[in-house]
């Protein structure tokens, strides 16, 4: 196969990602979707689209709605915490019944009425705008601006503000950094059912240190100064408020002292839902309020040695008011419901996608290259989902929208009760690299691994290898799916090389007991479960040259790169460390201290999985990668590394990247990256 234009075709694409529809909603009699999507797998331009009787019509396209202009800081923000990945319509919020649609883009509010195309129009605003929230309703919208939540009534365009606050270092509706970085709560602002109340964050800085990004390739511009919360420094403050349209509020009361993280909220119609959780994380307790009062009551609590894990969709409640959450069992995490679980022993929950009634849908795994979507409700639990592959959705009485990817491509269909299937159309590319992969069980772990040869090998002919893992606990990457990464593999391999993908201890999607091996020890046994992955492959296929082994990752696969050459040289012969964290007290305080607790405590956990303390010990090539405007891994973590392996005397090679953040979109940019990267390892390996 030709794989000499695939770094551009990946970097043009957005890593593939360009072209696919999503964020679906299905009104209530499931004969209509609405969704967003490119029009091409090469165009950024998101547009928002509807399918009804078997036909797609596209709604708003980013030229319908005038000249470009600024994005809000705050949007930016959101939308590199939300990895976006295109422009245009890349969020909206409907009504109950989806009828009326509202949305922002670069800053203007525009709302559209789904019964009238032509009613399309941009609403009058105080300000910028960001995160606007249609009421359930569909009568007015609440949105933020200059840090504070307006409410606008779309009839008459009276606009109230609803919160505010004359110090500049707090800002209400929007989440912290922290809540949307590694909580999972992009949101800081919530509806109440009738449309008539609002819950709302306040977030104070104050405590917050204060870190500057420069952008040395611009030395006129002045340094973005951000509030980052690194591991064993304080926290925003954040309080969680009812208000009323009259201008009435309540603070909703809780331990703040015991219980600074605020993970999740939501208002439905037994009133304010809401879930806290100590700095440790060991404790996660579940509140529900009363929004006239304030006052909190707990409904549920849960403890944990190492931590809490936080799971997308929890809490919630049934429409009679059982609590929906999960529970951690010995080596399953089980869909609970008013405290009885109602999954089986080996079914892993992932997430929970919505409660509506008395049914629970959610995503759920029993085998880790897979993730299914699974339906419980008063008949009781039933998988939705078939094939291998990685499969969730959204669904109404009588329709479901399905969402599949496997190894063969994206599907997306929907499913109504006595009508055929139809499906919505994806145009994301066709890739250039067609993955050849062999999926292998390693160790008696059994670690699932994906093997890629080139296509034009022959037995007998030895290959240099490349590990390319993620490893860590924020995603798996060896399930049975198509996945730029596994395209990027491929190319590789076209170039000479037997690639590696294995995902070990610490990884999702094998429970509790799998997930918390790195508590306190984040790289010890997950460059094991590497070093055995690649035995595994040796002994699958004796052309492995075990002699020229290189690793590559990004984020954390960066760092597990940058520790494999530098702890196990006899293993790994080469690496290339893409933003990867080497100094654990540099990251935020959620996320690090869930592993590693907090660093005045428990410094020698710091020191244990901190690649910048090994630095002397490098005798391999090293390339170390970061984009210098990257707010979540700071450029400060390569820049210390590079500085203390030139103290130790180690040569290594660094590439900053100008204007990149933590995940490089700039096509020429990725593109030449990846050439540079093959490059470097063609050199280091004698490939």
């Amino acid at each position: 196969m030709d794989t000499n234009e695939f770094p551009a075709q990946f970097a043009r694409t957005r890593r593939f990602t360009l072209g696919l529809p999503r964020d679906f909603t299905l009104s209530p009699d499931g004969n209509r979707v609405l969704f967003l999507r490119t029009r091409g797998g090469e165009d950024r331009g998101s547009c928002l689209w509807l399918q009804q009787a078997g036909e797609e019509r596209l709604l708003v396209a980013p030229e319908h709605l005038g000249a470009d202009g600024p994005i809000p800081e705050a949007e930016r923000i959101r939308q590199e915490r939300a990895r976006e990945s295109s422009a245009g319509v890349v969020a909206y919020s409907a009504d109950t019944t989806l009828s009326k649609v509202a949305f922002a883009v670069n800053g203007r509010l525009w709302t559209l009425d789904l019964a009238q195309p032509e009613s399309l129009r941009q609403v009058e605003t105080a300000g910028s705008v960001v995160d606007p929230r249609l009421d359930p309703t569909g009568s007015r919208v609440a949105y933020v601006t200059d840090g504070a939540v307006h409410v606008l009534e779309l009839a008459d365009g009276n606009e109230l503000r609803l919160t505010g606050d004359e110090d500049p270092e707090v800002s209400w509706g929007l989440a912290e950094h922290v809540a949307s970085e590694s909580m999972g709560r992009y949101r800081g602002h919530w509806w109440s059912p009738d449309g008539t109340r609002l819950l709302a964050t306040r977030v104070d800085l104050t405590p917050v240190q204060r870190w500057w990004i420069a952008d040395p390739a611009n030395p006129d511009r002045p340094p973005r100064q951000i509030a980052y919360p690194a591991a064993g420094t304080p926290n925003a403050l954040v309080t969680l408020h009812a208000f009323d349209l009259a201008g009435g509020s309540v603070e909703l009361t809780w331990d703040h002292t015991a219980y600074e993280y605020l993970v999740s909220a939501a208002w439905d119609t037994h009133g304010p839902l809401l879930s806290v959780q100590s700095r440790d994380q060991r404790t996660l307790r579940v509140l529900a309020a009363d929004p006239e009062t304030g006052e909190t009551r707990l409904l549920h609590e849960q403890l944990d040695p190492a931590w809490v894990e936080i799971i997308p969709g929890t809490p919630a409640r049934t429409t009679s008011g059982r609590l929906v959450h999960t529970a951690d069992e010995g080596k399953t995490r089980r869909l609970v419901i008013d405290g009885e679980p109602v999954t089986p022993e080996g079914l892993q929950i992932r997430a929970v996608l919505e409660v509506s009634g008395e049914s629970v849908l959610f995503e759920a795994t029993d085998e880790p290259t897979e993730c299914h979507l699974w339906l419980y409700d008063e008949s009781g639990l039933r998988r939705l989902s078939d094939g291998p592959g990685a499969h969730t959705g959204t669904r109404v009485d009588g329709a479901l929208v399905l969402c599949s990817n496997t190894e063969s491509g994206r599907a997306f269909v929907v499913r109504r009760e006595g009508r055929p299937d139809e499906p919505i159309t994806s145009h994301v590319a066709q890739p250039l690299v067609t993955p050849r992969i062999t999926w292998l069980k390693a160790g008696p772990q059994e670690f699932r691994t994906a093997l890629l040869l080139p296509s034009w090998h022959q037995p007998g002919n030895p290959l240099p290898v490349l590990m390319a893992p993620y490893g860590g606990p924020a995603m798996q990457i060896a399930m049975k799916v198509t996945g730029g990464w596994f395209c990027t593999a491929q190319w590789y391999a076209e170039a000479g090389f037997a690639v590696v993908i294995a995902d070990g201890r610490g990884t999702p999607g094998r429970g509790p007991a799998w997930e918390k091996t790195v508590h306190r020890d984040t790289l010890t046994a997950p460059l094991e479960d590497q070093v055995v992955a690649l035995h595994a492959a040796a002994e699958y296929c004796p052309d492995l040259d075990l002699t020229r082994v290189g690793i590559t990752g990004w984020s954390y696969g960066g760092t597990l790169a940058a520790t494999a050459v530098l702890r196990r040289p006899d293993v790994f012969h080469a690496g290339i460390c893409g933003a990867g964290p080497s100094d654990q007290r540099l990251y935020d305080t959620h996320w690090r201290e869930r592993f590693l607790g907090h660093p005045d405590e428990h410094p020698e956990d710091y020191d244990r999985s901190s690649p910048i303390n090994d630095a002397a010990k490098l005798e391999r090539p090293l390339l170390l990668v970061h984009g210098l405007a990257d707010d979540n891994v700071v450029a400060a973590h390569t820049l210390r590394m590079s500085a203390a392996l030139l103290a130790a005397g180690r040569p290594h090679q660094v590439l900053p990247l100008s204007g990149a953040t933590h995940r490089p979109t700039e096509p020429a940019a990725v593109a030449g990256l990846m050439r540079f990267e093959l490059q470097f390892l063609k050199d280091s390996l004698k490939v």
